[in-house]
């Protein structure tokens, strides 16, 4: 028998796990599915104008393979779109990606070495560690602080900082737990990085999708330390299909170095993301986005009703998601967050993702992108199973 190669053994993604124990259960029942995080799942769609735009580029006959670093028109529009952010950059420290996804890993094959440590927060979004994982890097790992809306806790990630210490990692806004990170913390965590050479991975997909509060780009007031700052079309413009994300390199003292270098390389190396799909970054950026207002107000909604529900049910707690479409609630009696997430989706055909598998026991991650009266038949069976499971 061929065994897998050791490098996957610690390598896992508990959303996609999940949806496959929850078609095997689809097979017997009805299943809600509150697992994984696709607008276009339920009632949101791509806006019209993105489509043209691919439509009109495929017709276009532009289907070859781009340049690595992307197209030179959405090269320009992330320039100019993240320079009005404060982001500073320019078209050589742009690299468009397969998604956010593909951009984490060309930061940890081309920056961490293997023994290296990456600081990344509990909860996490699992990819990271994943990556980590493969390339026998060391997951380091800082909590984030539930007590304040899941803020970052700057001390907590300063006193796990060692001599392997190699970059860090926020997520803001934050996947699971919808939190949306503090400014004067953000400060913070930049002295800190300086203080101890460290670089900064900011992933801000759901930058768009702020339901209260405000969103601080964190390269905006970093002026020594290197920023790397993540961005796509999945979430804000409702195109997750199209894996279209891109990766900016924020470096005002030229620390990087021949480490920018090893980052073009990388990217180099998969020739280029999709070269139609790119076609819709600059009407994306630099369109009307009059898709925005409808799709907060959805997802404000249908977040209240989220906390309220919740709330509601003697066992859980939950803390107000400020942007996206995730909560990420306590379950405040004795089980197993797995177990519990798999009996519910066994028992009431209820999908949702256990805590562990974000690399925070004891919770599990809701998406609330379907429309109401799915969410309330939902927290309805996940009220009756907390009540079973209390007995």
């Amino acid at each position: 028998m061929i065994k897998p190669a050791e490098r996957m053994k610690n390598v896992k993604y508990a959303i996609r796990d999940i949806a496959v124990l929850a078609k095997q259960v689809e097979k017997e029942k009805k299943v809600l599915y509150l697992n994984i995080g696709d607008p276009n799942r339920f009632d949101f769609d791509t806006p019209d104008e993105l489509k043209n735009a691919i439509i009109n580029a495929m017709k276009g006959g532009h289907n070859y393979y781009a340049d690595s670093q992307g197209i030179k028109e959405a090269v320009d529009a992330i320039v100019k779109h993240n320079n009005n952010l404060g982001i500073e950059t320019d078209e050589s420290n742009i690299i468009l990606t397969v998604g956010v996804s593909e951009a984490v890993n060309i930061f940890v094959a081309s920056l961490i070495d293997a023994g290296e440590n990456v600081l990344i927060p509990s909860p996490s979004y699992p990819l990271y560690s994943a990556y980590i994982n493969l390339y026998g890097c060391v997951p380091n790992f800082y909590t984030l602080d539930e007590g304040n809306e899941w803020d970052i806790n700057v001390e907590d990630i300063e006193k796990r900082i060692d001599d392997k210490t190699k970059a860090v990692v926020i997520i803001n806004p934050n996947n699971p737990t919808g939190g949306v990170y503090d400014k004067k913390a953000l400060k913070e965590l930049v002295n800190v990085a300086g203080q101890h050479n460290l670089i900064i991975f900011s992933d801000e997909i759901y930058d768009e999708m702020i339901l209260e509060g405000e969103m601080h780009h964190i390269a905006s007031f970093s002026e020594e330390v290197p920023v790397i700052t993540c961005n796509g079309l999945a979430k804000n413009f409702l195109a997750p299909g199209w894996r279209t994300g891109w990766m900016a390199i924020t470096d005002r003292e030229q620390r990087l170095g021949t480490a920018k270098d090893a980052i073009m390389q990388m990217g180099r190396t998969r020739l280029c993301t999709t070269t139609p799909m790119q076609f819709a970054v600059k009407p994306a950026l630099e369109g009307n986005r009059l898709h925005r207002e409808a799709t907060i107000k959805k997802l404000r909604s249908r977040r209240d009703l989220t906390h309220k529900r919740i709330n509601e049910i003697e066992g859980l707690s939950l803390v107000k998601p400020k942007a996206a479409f995730y909560a990420f609630p306590r379950i405040n009696f004795d089980i197993d967050d797995k177990d519990f997430v798999t009996r519910l989706l066994k028992e009431e055909g209820v999908a949702t993702v256990h805590g562990s598998g974000f690399d925070m026991p004891n919770h599990f991650r809701i998406v609330y992108l379907p429309p109401e009266p799915i969410l309330n038949e939902a927290f309805d069976k996940i009220e009756n199973f907390v009540n079973r499971m209390r007995k």
